[in-house]
């Protein structure tokens, strides 16, 4: 048995032994740490570029900011004040470029206000005296603090350059340099937010409408042959992840109002005019949010357990899957038209060949086709289901209103028309001494072109000189 020396001397060694093991094993960690943090980073620069740029934004910003520190003259002339540019670099500079406008003109035209409200309070306060003075100021800062978050700079403004007055004479120049070093480091933000790599939150918001459209498209284009159990051609069972797609349009309101708000900020950039309709954004957001509760209702059709029999499916087979892949290639079609900013026609015929679709199966609906049933439990899912697509026609109909109201308002561009050779009109060449070109009209080819007991075969003519 050890003695109780032995086990002292023991301690030592083994906490000396596990100091040099974690000591030697420093280096290892370190360098997991950085390949880790490098591995991090590729991946955030695979994912979003532009998110790598604001941090470069931002750092060039905070060292522009930070020469009034650097550089004796700048430092007389601001002095202390000088962090105010630094610390509004920090609160102004935002990802998108309406977020650092918004909050660069709030942030100054907060300052200049409570800025001179300060001042104003000061010397409203020194009219009662040395003991009347303390007091008026702490019932002004009171009075600020009872207002909310949105004037938070106000309040902050407000009660440095009011407190800090009681103790110096010197008020009017502190409120004129805090408000400058404010404006210079709001300046800054945003100069250098919209002329590098601007990153406009319009354009996500354009694209994300789009992307709900598309989403909204493959899941009714694929519908159909999902409900009614149809195989592929190659008798592979197909990807089902466009069936998940619409549940992101479900929970993206308040990210859409955002987005609308800070939009309006912007200046004018590509294809966005100034005073661009973004308020109609919502609103195509709004009845795509509608048309996607629908294709909730319907999905859930798709995994209940309860179901009607393929024989009673088959009644209104052919007319929902009509109404199912028109308004998906309609819904599809919007959403092209909301990339390309032009206008095109090609969602109406959609939208027309699903309406006939609908009023065919709400035909066969009318005319009794499950009066014979027994169990209604059979028959309420197909019913239900024909239901949901009758409603997804008028809502499609009507965010393609909606679209149309936009392309109109945000001046979308007319495709150039094509010109299919069958349009062109038809050239002869004959070989002779002058070389004329006959050019046959097709117009003329007509029973009542022709006159005077002419056969249809001798058609009128126009005769060129080459």
């Amino acid at each position: 048995m050890a003695s109780p020396q032995e086990e002292d001397t023991r301690v030592p060694s083994s906490s000396t032994g596990g100091f040099f093991k974690f000591i030697k094993a420093l280096p290892g960690k370190f360098w997991g740490t950085v390949a880790d943090f490098a591995r991090k980073l590729k991946k955030l620069g695979q994912d979003d570029p532009r998110r790598i740029f604001h941090s470069l934004k931002v750092a060039l910003a905070i060292t522009l900011v930070s020469l009034f520190y650097y550089f004796k003259p700048l430092y007389d002339g601001f002095g202390e004040e000088a962090i105010w540019a630094v610390i509004s670099v920090v609160v102004v500079f935002e990802f998108y470029v309406g977020t650092t406008i918004g909050r660069g003109l709030n942030r100054m035209l907060a300052t200049l206000v409570a800025g001179g409200l300060s001042v104003g309070a000061n010397r409203l306060a020194t009219l009662c005296g040395e003991k009347g003075e303390p007091i008026l100021i702490a019932i002004f800062v009171f009075i600020m603090a009872r207002y909310d978050y949105g004037l938070l700079i106000f309040i902050l403004t407000f009660s440095m350059v009011s407190i800090s007055s009681y103790r110096g004479d010197l008020v009017t120049r502190m409120a004129i340099e805090r408000l400058t070093t404010i404006i210079i480091g709001s300046f800054t933000s945003l100069v250098i937010c919209i002329c590098i790599f601007p990153v406009w939150i319009g354009v996500d918001l354009h694209k994300l409408v789009a992307a709900h459209l598309e989403k909204l498209g493959n899941f009714l284009e694929g519908f159909g042959d999902e409900y009614f159990h149809l195989v592929s051609e190659d008798g592979n069972s197909r990807d089902q992840s466009f069936l998940q797609g619409y549940k992101s349009v479900l929970t993206s309101k308040s990210s859409e109002e955002t987005m609308a708000n800070l939009a309006r900020w912007e200046p004018g950039h590509g294809g966005f005019r100034f005073r661009h309709p973004w308020k109609q954004y919502l609103k195509v957001a709004a009845l795509a949010r509608e048309c996607a509760y629908k294709t909730q209702a319907l999905h859930s059709y798709l995994t209940s357990p309860i179901q009607s029999p393929p024989e009673e499916k088959c009644k209104i087979e052919e007319s929902s899957r009509i109404i199912s892949s028109e308004c998906g290639k309609a819904m599809k079609e919007l959403s092209s038209t909301f990339k390309k900013m032009t206008i095109s026609s090609m969602a109406d015929l959609h939208i027309s060949k699903a309406k006939a679709a609908a009023e065919n199966l709400r035909t066969i609906l009318q005319s009794g086709i499950w009066k014979d049933t027994d169990d209604l439990l059979e028959i309420i899912p197909a019913a239900a289901v024909a239901s949901l697509l009758l409603d997804v026609v008028i809502f499609t109909e009507s965010v393609s209103e909606a679209v149309d109201k936009l392309a109109s308002l945000a001046h979308f561009k007319r495709p150039n028309p094509r010109i299919t050779p069958e349009d062109q009109p038809q050239l002869t060449n004959i070989d002779g001494p002058d070389n004329h070109v006959i050019i046959i009209d097709d117009e003329s080819m007509s029973p009542s072109s022709n006159n005077n007991g002419i056969s249809s075969t001798e058609t009128s003519s126009r005769v060129q000189g080459v």
